[in-house]
């Protein structure tokens, strides 16, 4: 590739980087905080610009920077011990029917603020509601089985009914 080439390359992966960047830095946020989300998609631009290369399929890039968030997501959180030891998913579990879809759209933004709600169910409600990606596909990103990827999800349900229960809602 001749050097007019290796810019028209370069200036290609910065404006793809450019366009998912308010996508990722939405779905940070709503994992690790507004705190951290600058330097957190700083570091996955960085990770995806580097790693790029790897990616043998392009229709699986979406999922594929989902990924990365995901990890440098959790990996902050465990680092700075924001992440409570005492809070998991499966704690919480009950038979949940799930809200109709139009109060989890609605509220979603609300509910992924919930402090009582785990950064995974944060991601799999981000992943699902937010970027509309299928419970099995959300589970490919997050590198976990199915079953706890719907128990994520059961549980922030759950908690949007408690939400909702405790007279929260001024419909």
């Amino acid at each position: 590739m001749g050097a007019s080439g290796a810019a028209r390359h370069r200036e290609a992966i910065e404006s793809l980087l450019r366009s998912v960047q308010p996508m990722l830095t939405r779905y940070i946020r709503a994992i690790a905080g507004a705190q951290a989300a600058e330097d957190v998609t700083q570091d996955v631009m960085v990770t995806i610009y580097r790693k790029l290369g790897m990616l043998s399929t392009p229709d699986l890039f979406r999922p594929w920077m989902f990924r990365i968030a995901s990890r440098d997501c959790f990996r902050y959180l465990k680092q700075r011990k924001r992440w409570p030891d005492h809070l998991r998913d499966d704690d919480a579990l009950e038979e949940v029917e799930a809200p109709d879809l139009a109060r989890i759209a609605r509220d979603v933004d609300q509910l992924l603020e919930d402090p009582r709600l785990t950064p995974p169910s944060r991601a799999v409600l981000a992943l699902h509601f937010k970027e509309g990606f299928t419970l099995p596909e959300v589970a490919a990103i997050l590198d976990v089985p199915l079953g706890t990827v719907k128990s994520r999800l059961a549980y922030g349900l759950a908690t949007l009914r408690r939400h909702h229960a405790a007279g929260d809602d001024h419909d």
